[in-house]
């Protein structure tokens, strides 16, 4: 994401596999990141990255904030008839047989992953 010096005004951040430091980087000066969800099954709270941009915001130009959703049902029920419909597919980065399933996550936690990582069985 950083080797390009093009920089971004939101970065949506639903991957968790980029340190924080990465993506302020990637921002513009006045840039906002969002992280989506708890991920790194951190020490308390699963949400160590989310709890650290919070802490820093206040003291940066950059908005740094978190989102964690809440599933409601009625919700789904659109993008279900947007799957049925042929409307909505996942984009399958990699494939994997499941004897390589360590070297699969090996890509996914090293942040190489782009698109969901399937495994045929």
């Amino acid at each position: 994401m950083t080797a390009s010096p093009e920089r971004y005004d939101l970065i949506l951040d639903i991957g968790g596999n980029s340190p924080l430091p990465r993506l302020r980087r990637a921002l513009t000066p006045s840039g906002t990141l969002v992280i989506v969800g708890g991920e790194d099954g951190g020490k308390l709270t699963g949400m160590g990255r989310q709890v650290r941009a919070l802490a820093l915001s206040p003291f940066v130009r950059q908005r740094l904030t978190a989102f964690i959703s809440k599933e409601h049902h009625a919700d789904l029920e659109p993008l279900t008839q947007f799957i049925e419909a042929g409307q909505v597919a996942p984009i399958v980065g990699n494939t994997y047989p499941l004897a390589e399933v360590p070297d699969a996550m090996r890509h996914l936690e090293a942040g190489d992953a782009r698109g969901k990582i399937a495994i045929t069985i």
